[in-house]
């Protein structure tokens, strides 16, 4: 169904301010987070380094021995993967009696809506690689920290182990949690009241867990189930590569509509990410809810 002046009359009455007010909504996060985006017209391929060899130490006149190097590669937006389509239509007479830019405005909704929902799929524990993309929780080979209860400053301290472990570069981590696991770690006192976390006083009202950037988010799911259960992850996102298609790109269609009278907006945006190295993501997971 169209738009047009009966069903969209708040865009038509006589008020002194001509601004759209928006709701307050989730800034996007995963895109801004670090990660290396890439653009590309088809299917991509990413060469990796496989497991180590192992060099041995020989004496004079001693045979070298010989090793074999393993490779392996990367494959994103393969041809099966969707894209992220939405158009929404309305008539010329609401264009002309509307006191905003309806196009515009209609762009900019669109637009982010689309945003938003890339960013939700990229940051969640779902999909297959083939047609939709998967999500930060549903990577393969990621590091795991079961927590199995309540989140604890020692579970935060065994995570940054495990990224040590396998050789991350610890300055370039960041934490992913919602609102909620992040609220409930600033309230950890020590056994004088005093909070254990503390703002960073060189960011605006940014905050750091043992040094490390915490993206808030709630985008960041929660198991399903009768009790389910939230997750936390600690990310080196320069490890992790999106493959850009195209990023939310808009069609004005004013002839499509003709015997209608009416034009139509369409956005269209495709990505997909896989880590280059899964053990650059650790999961915590079983935390209480």
């Amino acid at each position: 169904m169209a738009l047009d002046t009966t069903t969209a009359t708040e865009l038509t009455s006589e008020q002194v301010q001509t601004v759209l007010v928006q709701p307050l909504e989730a800034r996007s996060t995963f895109l801004s987070s670090g990660v290396r985006i890439i653009d590309t017209a088809g299917p991509l391929r990413l060469p990796k380094m496989g497991g180590a060899t192992a060099p041995q130490w020989h004496g004079q006149n001693e045979q070298i021995s010989e090793v074999d190097p393993d490779f392996d590669e990367i494959t994103l937006l393969p041809s099966t993967m969707k894209s992220v389509k939405t158009l929404t239509r309305f008539s010329n007479e609401l264009a002309r009696q509307s006191v905003v830019a309806l196009d515009e405005a209609l762009k900019a909704r669109l637009v982010k809506d689309v945003a938003d929902t890339i960013d939700a799929q990229l940051l969640s524990a779902g999909g297959d690689g083939v047609t939709m993309p998967k999500g930060l929780f549903g990577y393969a080979g990621t590091q795991s920290v079961p927590v199995g209860g309540d989140l604890t400053l020692d579970h935060l301290i065994e995570a940054e182990g495990l990224a040590l472990a396998g050789n991350v570069n610890s300055e370039a981590l960041k934490w992913v949690m919602t609102p909620r696991e992040f609220t409930k770690l600033r309230k950890v006192k020590d056994t004088s009241e005093r909070y254990q976390l503390q703002p960073d006083p060189t960011r605006a009202g940014g905050f750091t867990l043992f040094g490390h950037s915490v993206i808030v988010t709630g985008r960041v799911p929660d198991t399903t189930g009768a009790t389910p259960t939230a997750r936390v992850g600690l990310v080196d996102f320069s490890q992790v590569v999106v493959a850009r298609d195209a990023s939310p790109s808009v069609k004005i269609l004013d002839q499509t509509f003709g015997d209608f009278d009416q034009q139509a907006i369409r956005v269209v945006a495709r990505y997909d990410a896989a880590p280059l190295n899964s053990e650059a993501v650790i999961v915590l997971s079983g935390i209480t809810v």
